[in-house]
C-alpha cells in the first residue's frame, strides 16, 4: 500500500512545476489517500529536493532488496552460499522483511511521505491480522480434507481387504449354496473387491454355451485365416459389396473400435499390452457368432472383460454375456424386442420419477435416445470404468433388470438439471455425463428407486409389455409409436 502510495506521488509531482505544487500543498490539510493527518511545516520542496529525496529513501532500498532477491535464487540454483549484502544497505526503518506483499501493510512509509495516522496503523494491522487468520484457517480446513480422504480411502481399503478374505475363504468355495443368501446379497451390493471380481462375473454370467479354451483357440485360427484373406483379396470396392453383416465383422471396422477403446488408458491402442489380446477376442466372436457379427460397443464389454479375466476367460464371459436375451436383442438390432425394453423402462420411469417423466413426454424425448449407448456398452463407455465395474457387479447379480435400475438411477441423480434442460440439452447431457459422478451418491439414487409398479416386477411388467404389443396396444407410449 506504501509503494503505490509512492508511486503515485513520483508520477504527479514530477511533471508539474514548482508554483503549481506549493499551490496544491497550501490548499490540501493533509493525504486524503492515506487519511488526514496534519500538514508538515517542511512539505514545500523544489523538483530538486523531492527528487533527492526520493533517490535516497527510496530507489536505494528497492535495489538492496532486489539484490537480496537475486542472491538466494542464485543460491536455490547453484547451491552455494553467498554473503549477504552490506547492513548499510538494508532499510533501516523496517522490523521485519515482509514474506509477501500482504505484508507491506504493516511497513511505514518513506520519510518523503505523511506517516500514518495511529488508527490507519491499527486498522492496517487488524486487515493484516484477519488475512493471516484467514490463510491459517483456509490451511486448516484444506488440511482437514485431506485427513478425511485419507481415512476415507483407509477405510474403505481395509473394507476391500476383509471383504475379499470372506469371499476367498466362504462365498466361492460354496458358491451354489451361499450366492442367494442375504448375506451375500448385502456384500455383493457394497462391490466386489478387485481380486475376486473376475471370478464372480465368470461364475454369474455362467456358461450355457459350453465354451472351452479350446474351442476358443479354434474360432481365433479362423479369425486369423480371414483377416489374411481379407488383407490379401478385398478392396475399397469388395468391401462395399459385401453384405452389412460382413462389414461389421471387418478388420478395419474392428481396428477402428480398438483405438476409441478407452483411450485415455492407452493399454488397447495399437502398442498397447492389451490391443492384440481385444483384438483376438473380437474377431474370434465374430466368427463363433457369424449371425451376430462385430457391432459397435463390443469393445468396451470386451476391454472390461480382459482387465479382469484372462484371455479365454474372457472370451467366454463375452460369448455369454452376449447371449443374455437383453444383450442379443441389441446387439441384433432386434427392433420390436427393443421396443418392448423401452416401454417397461418407461413405465417404472413415469412411477418413480413421474415429473420428469412428463417433461421428456412434453418434449417427444423417447428412452431410446439415451438408453442404446448405455446399454450397449453396459455403461463402461458412460460412467468413470471403477463406477462402471460396481454397476457390472450388481448386474452380474440381478440380470437385465438392474441395467434399466442404473438408467432410472443417473436420471434420479440429475433429475434438478435435466427438468431445467431442452430436447438438445438433455440428449447432450445424458449422452455424456458428468465425469464426477461418484459411486455413493448413484447408488444411493439407485436404490431409491422401486422396481415394482403396483404389484408386479420388472418380468412381470416386461411379460404384460410383450402381450399388449402381440395383441396390437400400443399403450400411447411414446417409444412405441413407429
Amino acid at each position: 500500500m506504501a509503494a503505490h502510495g509512492t508511486v503515485n506521488h513520483q508520477r504527479n509531482l514530477f511533471p508539474k512545476r514548482t508554483k503549481e505544487l506549493k499551490s496544491v500543498v497550501h490548499s490540501a490539510p493533509g493525504w486524503k489517500l492515506f487519511g488526514k493527518v496534519p500538514p508538515r511545516e517542511n512539505l514545500q520542496k523544489t523538483s530538486k529536493i523531492i527528487q533527492q529525496s526520493f533517490s535516497e529513501d527510496q530507489v536505494r532500498p528497492l535495489e538492496a532488496k532486489t539484490v537480496v532477491l537475486l542472491l538466494k535464487e542464485y543460491e536455490a540454483r547453484t547451491g552455494r552460499a553467498c554473503k549477504p549484502p552490506p547492513q548499510s544497505l538494508r532499510r533501516k526503518n523496517f522490523e521485519f522483511e515482509p514474506l509477501s506483499t500482504t505484508a507491506l501493510i504493516l511497513e511505514d512509509r518513506p520519510s518523503n511521505l505523511p506517516a500514518k495516522s495511529v488508527e490507519e496503523a491499527l486498522r492496517h494491522r487488524q486487515e493484516y491480522d484477519e488475512m493471516v487468520a484467514e490463510a491459517k484457517k483456509r490451511e486448516i480446513k484444506e488440511a482437514h480434507k485431506r485427513k478425511k480422504i485419507m481415512k476415507e480411502r483407509f477405510k474403505q481399503e481395509e473394507s476391500i481387504a476383509s471383504a475379499m478374505v470372506i469371499w476367498i475363504n466362504e462365498i466361492l468355495p460354496n458358491w451354489e449354496v451361499m450366492r442367494s443368501t442375504r448375506r451375500v446379497r448385502e456384500l455383493w451390493w457394497q462391490g466386489l473387491p478387485p481380486s475376486v471380481r473376475g471370478k464372480v462375473w465368470s461364475l454369474a454370467v455362467g456358461n450355457e454355451l459350453n465354451i472351452t479354451p479350446e474351442l476358443y483357440e479354434i474360432f481365433l485360427s479362423r479369425a486369423k485365416e480371414r483377416w489374411k484373406s481379407f488383407s490379401e483379396t478385398s478392396s475399397e470396392n469388395d468391401v462395399e459389396g459385401v453384405s452389412v453383416a460382413d462389414r461389421e465383422a471387418s478388420l478395419e471396422l474392428i481396428k477402428l473400435d480398438i483405438s476409441r477403446t478407452f483411450p485415455s488408458l492407452y493399454i488397447f491402442q495399437k502398442g498397447g499390452p492389451y490391443h492384440d489380446v481385444l483384438h483376438s477376442i473380437l474377431g474370434a466372436y465374430t466368427c463363433y457368432r457369424p449371425d451376430v457379427g462385430y457391432v459397435q460397443g463390443m469393445s468396451f464389454i470386451a476391454a472390461v472383460l480382459i482387465l479382469n479375466l484372462e484371455e479365454a476367460d474372457a472370451f467366454i464371459a463375452f460369448a455369454n454375456l452376449l447371449n443374455k436375451p437383453c444383450q442379443l436383442a441389441f446387439f441384433r438390432v432386434d427392433h420390436s424386442m427393443m421396443l418392448k425394453y423401452f416401454a417397461t423402462f418407461e413405465v417404472f420411469f413415469e412411477e418413480n420419477l413421474s415429473k420428469l417423466f412428463l417433461h421428456f413426454k412434453s418434449y417427444s424425448l423417447t428412452p431410446d435416445i439415451y438408453l442404446i449407448d448405455w446399454i450397449f456398452t453396459l455403461y463402461s463407455k458412460s460412467l468413470p470404468l471403477d463406477l462402471a465395474c460396481r454397476v457390472w457387479d450388481v448386474f452380474c447379480r440381478d440380470g437385465e433388470e438392474f441395467l434399466f435400475r442404473t438408467g432410472l438411477g443417473i436420471l434420479r441423480l440429475y433429475e434438478d438439471i435435466l427438468l431445467q434442460m431442452d430436447f438438445i440439452h438433455i440428449a447432450q447431457f445424458l449422452t455424456k455425463l458428468p465425469e464426477d459422478i461418484t459411486s455413493e451418491k448413484l447408488f444411493s439414487c439407485i436404490a431409491a428407486i422401486q422396481m415394482q409398479n403396483s404389484t408386479k416386477k420388472w418380468t412381470q411388467v416386461f411379460s404384460s409389455v410383450m402381450k399388449d404389443i402381440k395383441e396390437g396396444d400400443k399403450n400411447n407410449s411414446p417409444a412405441l409409436k413407429s
